[in-house]
């Protein structure tokens, strides 16, 4: 470690020591979660390497995307919406607890990447009027830090969100596809690359993640992967 990092982790720990967001105790690692904590984060190691559902066993394809695959390529969400990243993640997401949100940010830059990284990362953007109630767009907030990480631009500008749409939440997959449709707009006179990752908190349905995906391979995008911090255990496409 540079002398210069050293002394400024050193000085954090003495001013402000790194404390578990979940249990109290110390922290652990340079991170606000200690070491137990952080070993109960649910991986989502065993799922359909297309749409990353959590399964007893991985497999390439699940049921539901053998009978009708999804509109991206890959998918790639290293963790399982579970305790305790559902404890972080409602606090990130609904309580404007970004400190929360710096826990999921770095266990995420952590995990195993894929080989085959995009070229552009696009975070999901939220409609302005979200954007004000809420304050800052969670999307972004782990998109950032780990584009970064994997040396990967990031654009939060190129995709909009033009229409005001209801919370996915309690909503079917059918209804959520009805919410979302004609959400999205690219914005016009831009150059895109080849491999695109769209970028989002959690995977529930996926609906919201294929609509982005839509709009760019409409647009002439070769590859277009999904990200997301965590999988939920259910499907609906």
């Amino acid at each position: 470690m540079d002398a210069p990092i050293h002394w400024l982790s050193t000085l954090h720990r003495w001013l402000l020591p790194w404390r578990c967001l979940l249990c109290g105790d110390a922290g652990a690692n340079g991170i606000d979660l200690c070491v137990d904590c952080a070993a109960e984060l649910p991986r989502n190691t065993h799922c359909c390497q297309r749409c990353a559902l959590p399964l007893p066993v991985a497999a390439p394809l699940c049921g539901r995307c053998q009978r009708k695959p999804p509109p991206w390529d890959a998918a790639w969400t290293p963790f399982r919406y579970a305790w305790p990243l559902d404890r972080l993640e409602t606090r990130f997401k609904f309580s404007r607890d970004l400190a929360a949100g710096r826990v999921l940010a770095t266990v995420w830059q952590r995990e195993q990447h894929p080989a085959d990284l995009p070229q552009l990362i696009i975070p999901v953007p939220l409609h302005r009027k979200r954007l004000r109630e809420r304050g800052y767009n969670q999307a972004l907030e782990l998109a950032k830090p780990l584009a970064h990480a994997l040396d990967v631009s990031c654009r939060p500008d190129l995709l909009q969100r033009v229409r005001h749409t209801d919370a996915q939440t309690g909503l079917d997959a059918v209804e959520r596809r009805r919410n979302l449709r004609n959400a999205f707009l690219l914005r016009e006179g831009e150059s895109l690359p080849m491999h695109i990752a769209v970028l989002d908190d959690v995977f529930t349905t996926g609906a919201t993640l294929a609509e982005c995906v839509r709009v760019l391979k409409r647009a002439g995008v070769a590859r277009v992967d999904v990200w997301a911090l965590a999988r939920a255990p259910i499907s609906g496409r």
